[in-house]
Parts: C-alpha cells; sequence; structure tokens
C-alpha cells in the first residue's frame, strides 16, 4: 500500500508540479482568462480533476466548487457544461456535497435538467443523485422536478434513462 507521499510522487512523477500548486495555477488562469474559449478549457480541465478523491481537499482550498456554479450560471452552454461536470464529479464526497448544497447549487444543478447539451443534463442527473439526502429531499423532489427526471427514465437515449431510473429507484 502506497503512503500518501508515494501516491502523490507517482501522479506528480519525479519533477512534476504538486498538485496544489497545479490547480492553483489552473484557477488563475481561469480567473484571468478573457477569451471564453480559453476559459472553457480551463473549466474542462479543472472538472477533469474532481473525479478524483485526491484532489477535493485542494479543490475546496481554492474554491473550485463555487468556481464551477459560477460556470453553471453563465451564457456559455460549454462553461455551463463543464461547471456542471465537475459539481456531478465532486458531489460524491459528502464534505463537497455540502458545500454545494450551502452555496445554493442544488437550484442551479435543477436548471441545468433543461439544457439542450445532453452531457450537461447527465452530469445534473448524476449531481442529483449524489446531493439528495435527507436535508436536500424536500428541495429536489419537487413535483416537477420529479416529473422531469421520470421522463428521463422513460426516453429511449440509454444514458438519460439509466441514470434517472437509477436516480428514482434510490430516492423515491
Amino acid at each position: 500500500m502506497f503512503t500518501n507521499k508515494q501516491r502523490q510522487e507517482e501522479r506528480i512523477g519525479k519533477y512534476g508540479t504538486p498538485r496544489f500548486q497545479y490547480l492553483q495555477e489552473l484557477v488563475g488562469h481561469f480567473q484571468n482568462a478573457t477569451d471564453e474559449e480559453t476559459k472553457e478549457k480551463l473549466a474542462a480541465n479543472l472538472a477533469n480533476f474532481a473525479y478524483d478523491p485526491y484532489n477535493y481537499t485542494f479543490l475546496r482550498q481554492l474554491n473550485v466548487l463555487e468556481l464551477f456554479l459560477d460556470c453553471m450560471t453563465e451564457p456559455n452552454e460549454k462553461l455551463v457544461e463543464f461547471g456542471a461536470g465537475g459539481i456531478c464529479n465532486s458531489s460524491v464526497d459528502p464534505v463537497n456535497a455540502a458545500i454545494i448544497v450551502h452555496c445554493s447549487g442544488i437550484p442551479l444543478v435543477i436548471n441545468c435538467l433543461s439544457s439542450p447539451v445532453k452531457n450537461t443534463v447527465n452530469y445534473a442527473l448524476g449531481a442529483l443523485y449524489y446531493l439528495c439526502n435527507a436535508s436536500t429531499k424536500e428541495e429536489i423532489l419537487k413535483p416537477e422536478v420529479v416529473d422531469v427526471i421520470k421522463r428521463y427514465a422513460a426516453a429511449e437515449a440509454v444514458s438519460f434513462s439509466n441514470l434517472a431510473q437509477a436516480f428514482l429507484d434510490k430516492h423515491l
């Protein structure tokens, strides 16, 4: 079994940048970017780091969850997609989920259910699966939200139907 230090060395290589520093640089570049395409690439990159539990502490320290939520309020559908992806990827962690809920993320995730972008909808379904618990059920399981999820469960698109059905099976 690897120690934390050994695992970090494995992930960054002998001459790599430490993870926190690298993520901090990505956040800084995102905040200073004026070009939409650059912001999209940086948001996508950050969302990919949200897959790995090793990064959760760093993402919280750098307020990346809040950055993802901010992306979800943008008119740029790519930023919304990557923000929703980052929220979905990180919401599996209960500490991250609590931050997302505390920062009024549930309405933003619910809004993504009506996105024209398939990935955004899938990310929203996945995030709601993890965000729904005893303290958030009332906010998430509103009849209009459940109806939308039921429609996705009945959809022919397997990615929608499987994810939506998993949500319904767990939370209804």
